[in-house]
């Protein structure tokens, strides 16, 4: 971490409302371990002014190459990214210095009269974005004997719940840790247990990137790490990479920390893939002990992988090569 303590630390971060807030948060936290002063840097990615679906636009990394590219250049220092939009392979040349503490985890609804899910209208018009929402809110739509209609959104949260204040939907999915992080949370009508809807990948964690020759940066920034944290994340994006799923396919992943008596002994893996539709779901889990390192982590992610497909999830993934 070169350079004279008092010049700032310049912190890359796209210009969403979401994206400030993230970073707004990071930067206090950098500037307490590092005692330098942080500005963040607003950077402008594809995946910012596209209007296109996010699954038509190549889905992971359309909100991250514009900001690796400028750490890269020398433009900013570090950068924060919701790690759920992270591609899972990670580059040589770039360092994920810590992953903090995780936000809840999981997706909520935002739904008009404060509904629930069990008590919307059989038809109902739900938006989301995702493919992997699309697929565990049809099921379980189908599993309580209605039929909703999901219908593709993009935008950001202010955008996504004004469909549903101006009565165009009748409820939205969002990703609980975005709510919270912008101060929505109040919003919520229904907070969706991972029993019935998993999330995606990653989702509620943050990833802190620089440059991997930067060594003093890499281990200043890392004391932000929660190792926990890192593990389940690990796990979870091990699990899609192995299923050679982006951002825009049907994956969902949750790894669970499960405490005995206030010590954490064991990680449970979940994970979920579906035809958008709701009417095939490949939904298995696993535990083990909790990882004791990086290696560890991606094992659990890629055993579970492999029981998937011999499951069928193959078959579900649309855009996988068989």
């Amino acid at each position: 971490m070169n350079g004279n303590p008092s010049t700032p630390l310049r912190l890359g971060t796209r210009r969403s409302q979401l994206a400030m807030a993230q970073s707004g948060q990071v930067a206090e936290a950098v500037r307490r371990v590092t005692g330098r002063p942080v500005e963040l840097v607003e950077i402008t990615t594809y995946g910012d002014v596209s209007r296109e679906h996010l699954a038509q636009i190549g889905g992971t990394g359309v909100f991250v190459s514009a900001l690796r590219d400028a750490l890269l250049a020398g433009g900013i220092d570090f950068a924060v990214h919701s790690l759920k939009d992270l591609p899972t392979a990670q580059p040589d040349d770039l360092a994920l210095a810590a992953i903090p503490p995780r936000e809840d985890p999981r997706d909520a609804l935002v739904a008009r009269d404060g509904l629930t899910f069990e008590e919307l209208p059989d038809g109902a018009r739900v938006g989301t974005g995702s493919p992997r929402r699309m697929a565990q809110l049809n099921a379980w739509a189908r599993a309580l004997g209605k039929r909703i209609e999901t219908v593709p959104i993009r935008g950001n949260i202010d955008t996504r719940l004004g469909f549903v204040t101006k009565g165009e939907l009748d409820a939205v999915v969002l990703a609980a840790a975005g709510l919270n992080r912008i101060g929505r949370a109040d919003r919520v009508t229904q907070f969706l247990e991972p029993d019935t809807v998993l999330p995606a990948p990653g989702q509620g964690a943050l990833a802190i990137e620089c440059t991997a020759e930067n060594a003093s940066l890499v281990a200043a920034l890392a004391q932000l790490d929660d190792p926990h944290t890192r593990a389940a994340v690990t796990a979870e994006r091990s699990l899609l990479a192995a299923l050679e799923a982006g951002c825009s396919a049907p994956v969902g992943a949750l790894a669970d920390l499960l405490e005995d008596e206030q010590a954490v002994t064991e990680m449970r893996l979940r994970g979920v893939v579906g035809s958008t539709d709701g009417t095939t779901l490949v939904q298995l889990s696993t535990t083990g002990p909790v990882p004791a390192s990086a290696d560890d982590a991606l094992a659990l992610g890629r055993e579970l992988a492999a029981e998937m497909l011999d499951k069928g999830a193959a078959g579900l993934m649309g855009e996988r090569a068989l």
